[in-house]
């Protein structure tokens, strides 16, 4: 019905102002409004919020309802439309901003009521004046453009409005981030930031300090409600949200406790609040009555200035607390103008005798009518001093929403300087034509205000994005105890969305002040940080922000903190024992340094001593019965080849290159070829000298020494030949071998032909397995020719060392395979040289007695 009246009235209006037939049209009815007036060449409307509370008249409709009256004057608020007024008056004495325009003013107390708020917008529109002469609408209307209203339910009703005749509305306090869809409200522009710009402030302090585990409550509003929305989502982008509540209603004791047990029980340090004080405080009074405290809160502007919340009682809970906040500005002058009102008689500035009464505790004998007669009041002589007075209103050390008032009529001001400034024949309407200041419409100084750009004498950058909305510009203030014991609202950082990429949030960290123990910013996690060496693993069921830390794998690294995979090394490299970083592979290989290689070099030296050692016993005894009695010529022979045998070992230590894997193979398989020759050429040689005793045989005659020599490099070239081919076609190399340990770089080398290296090796198992054939057939024969017993016995242990050999070969890793296979070499070696050589020197050097043609005569008898 409220509304319907108000609709009723404007279209009333509307209807007398657009009737011809009469020459003049008359207002049938005007609203009583609480106003600021002054006449100028350009009108600017303002609506504000002054009066706290508004009595609504009867509505019996039996008699004409009175008009609606306001109560409960705000002289803090007042301060508010007093900074348009002084903003007008700036730029009138500017000469350069509007040259010889003055601009006139229209201000209306809205009483935080929207009926109310919607008659100052219809008053506004259409204008107050009780005859209306120019019934050709064809000059300026009423006002051009509104400053206000501070409400967003307010502005998006009047927005719909201004929008029908495209008059601007540029808000100073309106932040519903719904009035950024310019289809529905189109006109309409705002000062202050949206509500979006502010949960962004709020997310950016959040991640410079690295919580990613965190609360929220919001107030069961549009306000609320839209901003959890866009907090979580901007949010989950880097962490998660621990728990989400609607604030309740002081009614709503059961719920408070409930929310006051969540907040308690969280682990979750940081708490975002989206509400305005008085819903916040139902809920802030259980959480200190609990004593609720070690938690970080984040406060939006709805809360960061209450003082019923910032107090010493409740500093233990809410100490420390982080708000945004409208800009804080400077205007200079402004305090002086304020001390220099004066109230003036007549209603059209009603709204300055109001503050006089207010302030001075007094009434103008105009409004004594209004007071009961029971009540004592004192006169206002309106000569009353405001100079020494001391109050909110002449307080401009915290200059927010006043600032953005400033700077609301500064945008029209420089909107009406560029249209002023439009050169005939590149305007941008019609015809390239220009608007006429003196005719300008609604509709053309919306044009010029989308455009408005300029920077304020606070550096601070004003204008418009496509969506009507301010710069997102905040401060961030910190709630502090003072040395008097008061709370203290400090500012300590802006946000500005204008500012370079990463720059946007600047705070003061020397100036903040924290409420724990420790003094410094808390710790906000679900789960520590994972470090370098370790990855995320997400527990089943719960936030992304919960997981375990696990060690990543061998050959796999992590870098950086709470990396989701590990990265495996590169083929050369592994992982160190933290895990954090690739190394080198150590490449392994058997080393003349390493133990294993000591003891086996140092074994193939005392092979070689032996061996050498043998071998001058035997030149220097070469003229004994026993020496010749072996055949010296194939003994030296077969000692050098022990010799090169053992020295063919050394070839297996030390990193292998091309040419060393090469000798190695082609040096082990012709030495023990040779070595295993000379014993098959002795053991034949034993056979046919038994023959050769017998009567009637002469057997030797056609196996002379040369025939013996023959046979050892006949023996020797065939290995010889098998190792060309090999080495022809495909040679040993030198190759990296990570199969076995995946920490090391095994340095070896690959035989490179399979089948050249089997070759090698059967054939000398060819030759090994030959001659124990023989030896063992020939090892019953005469004491006085019995080598065959020695031979069999050093082919027996060769026989069991290469047999042995392979299956130990086959299964050792790395290093240890060359290890077994010098192993293998030097036993087989020691065997021989022990087996054939050692009963011989025992005779020679020990029992010299029995190395005598009958010592050896008579041990056959």
């Amino acid at each position: 019905m409220k509304c319907y009246l108000q609709i009723c009235c404007f279209l009333t209006l509307i209807m007398n102002v657009n009737v011809v037939k009469p020459p003049l049209c008359k207002i049938k009815e005007t609203f009583q409004l609480n106003e600021l007036h002054r006449k100028g060449d350009v009108m600017l409307g303002g609506i504000f919020e002054i009066s706290f509370k508004t009595i609504m008249p009867e509505m019996s409709f039996t008699s004409k309802p009175e008009q609606w009256t306001c109560e409960r004057f705000d002289i803090s608020v007042f301060q508010t439309a007093q900074t348009m007024v002084f903003a007008i008056e700036e730029i009138n004495k500017d000469l350069t901003l509007l040259p010889n325009i003055t601009l006139g003013y229209s201000l209306y107390d809205n009483c935080m009521h929207l009926p109310v708020a919607l008659r100052a917008a219809v008053a506004l529109v259409s204008g107050l004046d009780e005859v209306i002469s120019d019934v050709s609408c064809e000059g300026m209307p009423p006002v051009l453009a509104i400053v206000g209203d501070p409400a967003s339910t307010n502005t998006i009703a009047i927005s719909r409005i201004t929008s029908l005749f495209h008059i601007p509305l540029v808000s100073y306090y309106a932040t519903c981030p719904c009035l950024s869809n310019k289809k529905e409200y189109p006109s309409f522009f705002r000062t202050i930031p949206s509500d979006t710009f502010q949960v962004k402030a709020m997310v950016e302090i959040i991640k410079h300090y690295g919580w990613t585990w965190v609360g929220i409550l919001v107030s069961n509003d549009d306000y609320g409600l839209y901003a959890l929305k866009i907090f979580n989502e901007e949010v989950n982008k880097f962490g998660c949200i621990s728990f989400a509540e609607i604030i309740p209603n002081a009614s709503e004791e059961k719920k408070l406790l409930q929310v006051a047990s969540i907040i308690k029980t969280s682990t979750a340090k940081v708490i975002v609040a989206f509400s305005g004080g008085t819903n916040l405080f139902p809920l802030a009074k259980e959480i200190v009555r609990q004593n609720i405290t070690g938690r970080q809160w984040i406060a939006s502007e709805s809360w960061s200035f209450p003082v019923e919340i910032a107090t010493k009682e409740n500093f233990g809970s809410y100490g420390g607390t982080i708000g945004i906040a409208i800009r804080r500005g400077h205007i200079p002058g402004f305090q002086k103008f304020l001390l220099q009102a004066q109230p003036e008689p007549g209603l059209s500035n009603n709204l300055i005798n109001l503050f006089w009464e207010k302030m001075f505790t007094c009434k103008f004998p105009t409004n004594t009518k209004k007071q009961n007669s029971s009540n004592a009041f004192r006169l206002c002589t309106g000569e009353e001093d405001l100079k020494n007075t001391t109050s909110a209103y002449s307080d401009v050390s915290e200059i927010r929403a006043s600032y953005n008032v400033y700077k609301s009529v500064y945008v029209l001001a420089h909107a009406l300087h560029d249209l002023m400034s439009c050169e005939n024949g590149k305007g941008p309407f019609r015809d390239n034509s220009c608007a006429d200041i003196h005719r300008v419409q609604p509709w053309q100084l919306l044009h010029y205000i989308k455009k408005v750009n300029f920077t304020n004498h606070l550096r601070d950058r004003v204008a418009f994005d496509e969506n009507g909305d301010a710069v997102g510009i905040y401060d961030i203030v910190n709630w502090q105890l003072t040395a008097d014991g008061n709370v203290e609202i400090k500012t300590v950082g802006v946000f500005d969305e204008s500012a370079p990429s990463g720059k946007e949030l600047f705070l003061e960290e020397d100036q903040i002040f924290w409420n724990f123990n420790s003094h410094k910013a808390p710790e906000s996690v679900c789960s520590q940080s994972c470090q370098p060496g370790t990855r995320k693993a997400s527990r089943k069921g719960e936030p992304i922000c919960c997981f375990d830390c696990v060690q990543c794998a061998e050959g796999e690294i992590t870098n950086e903190i709470d990396s989701i995979e590990c990265i495996k090394c590169p083929a050369d490299f592994w992982s160190n024992k933290e895990r954090n970083q690739c190394v080198l592979k150590e490449i392994d290989f058997l080393s003349y340094e390493d133990t294993m290689g000591i003891v086996l070099t140092s074994t193939t030296s005392l092979g070689v001593c032996l061996s050498v050692g043998v071998l001058l016993v035997f030149i220097r005894y070469r003229n004994t019965p026993v020496v010749k009695a072996n055949n010296s010529e194939l003994s030296f022979l077969l000692l050098v080849s022990l010799t090169l045998c053992f020295l063919c070992a050394l070839c297996f230590i030390g990193p292998p290159s091309h040419f060393t894997c090469a000798l190695r193979h082609v040096a082990f398989g012709i030495s023990f070829v040779l070595c295993i020759s000379c014993i098959l050429v002795k053991t034949i040689v034993v056979i046919m000298a038994f023959k050769a005793t017998l009567p009637g045989n002469n057997m030797m005659k056609w196996f002379g020494a040369a025939q013996q020599r023959g046979s050892v490099l006949f023996f020797t070239f065939i290995q010889s030949l098998i190792c060309i081919v090999w080495l022809s076609t495909s040679p040993p190399i030198p190759s990296k071998n990570t199969k076995y340990q995946n920490a090391k770089i095994i340095f070896e080398c690959d035989v490179g032909s399979v089948t050249g290296f089997s070759c090698l090796l059967g054939y000398i198992g060819f030759l090994a397995c030959f001659c124990f054939a023989l030896a063992f057939l020939a090892r019953n024969l005469p004491d006085t020719f019995n080598e065959a017993k020695f031979i069999t016995f050093s082919m027996l242990i060769f026989c069991a060392v290469w047999v042995s050999f392979i299956p130990a070969y086959i299964s050792s890793p790395g290093k240890y395979t060359v290890a077994v296979e010098v192993f293998a070499i030097l036993a087989s070696s020691f065997g021989l040289l022990f087996a054939i050589f050692a009963p011989k020197c025992y005779i020679i050097l020990l029992k010299p007695e029995k190395n005598t043609k009958r010592a050896l005569m008579g041990r056959q008898a």
